[in-house]
């Protein structure tokens, strides 16, 4: 059965012209309205999705045609245009970049595009940019704009007037430091750590709205699409999931597949000196464990428990993050300190991007496809058991580590991509 609700894929003509700020400004002014709204990521993210997913008050999901695949992104988008009165989409990079790009997703899920352009140091030429971007392309419908950093109403009004038709003006934010989302290397600082957060994305709405109305966009027809069965192999499994500032990049895809497939999740901060569930497999996603790396030294009574649980044979994944959690050391920048131990080698921070990219692997349990993004360089002894690619051509070729039950590698997996072979993972 079809249905149809409102949406837009917020894009821009390239990186850092502040999509995630426009989508969750949309997304907090339409929810204070009282309209449910539905929002996701396009590509490999897991920051932005925390902030959007905060300001519109539901969890923010992926659309991925790589990661994911066709019918997982149809299937998500049916189930939200079921339950919301608008759907948002932010995209990734500029709208045609990558492949898939979001210009692909638009194009292959019927989505009007919202382009967001960085206007703080032009005026008519902006109108031009967005002609471009709507005319690039045939199969696209750019159907308006929204101008960011502007230096106030005349500049708006100058921007405004120089769309040409049939774009439609969105509204503009200002040139205001306060409304910024903090950043670090990694890229937005996450949802959890910003006290403020509720405050800005009140006062993105607000400033969003001062130039714009507020009215949903036409609906989009969805066709009928249902996410593929998970078997239940891993009822009655204990998973114990790390999740704090130090290992907080998680798919909520992810924990869904864990869920359907019957395990019971429990979480745990080691950065809250919480002891290790009593589990039968444990999880390490990624996150900021080299801005902890003092906290997570200390944590001897920890480090112990994940060497019981390893030597028991239970299953562990970790990855990126979590991965470096295990090695025998990991340096901050500035100094290095003890970890768990479990994978024989060291890692440390980098100030450049070390390795960034789509990236697909072939393990004993099949293939999983995620991404990695990470500042860290390792030197790890143990020989790895696969090499990842990506579909892009790109270096990035991250090594996964298998000892015993213990699987370790810089790629962040997204569990649909292939739900039997993650839930393989965690069987005992």
């Amino acid at each position: 059965m079809k249905v149809s609700c409102p949406a837009l894929l917020i894009s821009a003509p390239a990186s850092g012209q502040g999509k995630t700020s426009v989508t969750a400004a949309l997304a907090r002014w339409h929810a204070r309205l009282g309209r449910r709204v539905a929002v996701f990521k396009t590509g490999a993210d897991f920051l932005d999705p925390l902030i959007s997913g905060q300001a519109a008050g539901t969890p923010a999901h992926q659309l991925d045609l790589w990661m994911g695949g066709e019918q997982d992104v149809r299937a998500r988008l049916h189930a939200a245009a079921a339950t919301s009165d608008l759907i948002l989409v932010e995209g990734v990079m500029g709208l045609f970049d990558g492949t898939p790009s979001s210009a692909d997703l638009a194009q292959r899920l019927g989505l009007p595009v919202l382009a967001v352009i960085d206007a703080a140091a032009m005026a008519q030429s902006f109108g031009a940019i967005a002609h471009g971007l709507a005319s690039y392309r045939d199969g696209i419908e750019v159907c308006g704009v929204v101008a960011n950093r502007i230096a106030g109403d005349y500049h708006a009004a100058l921007l405004r007037e120089s769309l040409r038709a049939p774009l439609r003006w969105f509204g503009a934010l200002p040139n205001d430091p306060s409304l910024t989302l903090p950043e670090r290397h990694l890229g937005l600082v996450a949802a959890t750590e910003l006290t403020d957060l509720d405050t800005r994305l009140d006062a993105l709405a607000d400033a969003l709205g001062r130039h714009a109305s507020m009215d949903l966009p036409p609906p989009v027809e969805f066709a009928s699409a249902s996410l593929p069965d998970v078997p239940r192999s891993l009822a009655g499994t204990r998973i114990a999931i790390a999740r704090d500032a130090a290992f907080c990049f998680i798919y909520p895809a992810n924990l869904d597949v864990l869920r359907a497939a019957g395990a019971q999740l429990r979480f745990f901060s080691p950065l809250a000196d919480e002891s290790l569930p009593d589990c039968d497999a444990l999880w390490l996603p990624g996150g900021y464990p080299e801005l902890h790396v003092q906290a997570l030294a200390a944590r001897q009574d920890l480090h112990e428990a994940l060497r019981a649980h390893h030597a028991a044979g239970k299953p562990i994944l970790a990855e990126c993050g979590g991965m470096l959690f295990l090695l025998d050391r990991l340096g901050d920048g500035a100094a290095e300190a003890a970890m768990v131990g479990l994978l024989p080698g060291d890692a440390a921070v980098m100030p450049r991007l070390v390795a960034l990219g789509l990236q697909e692997v072939a393990l004993p349990e099949g293939a999983l496809r995620g991404h990695t993004f990470h500042h860290a360089a390792s030197s790890i002894t143990a020989t790895p058991i696969a090499l990842a690619s990506d579909p892009n051509g790109a270096p990035a070729r991250e090594a996964v580590y298998r000892e015993r039950r213990l699987t370790a590698s810089f790629v962040h997996f997204y569990f649909p991509s292939n739900a039997q072979a993650a839930v393989r993972l965690f069987q005992s």
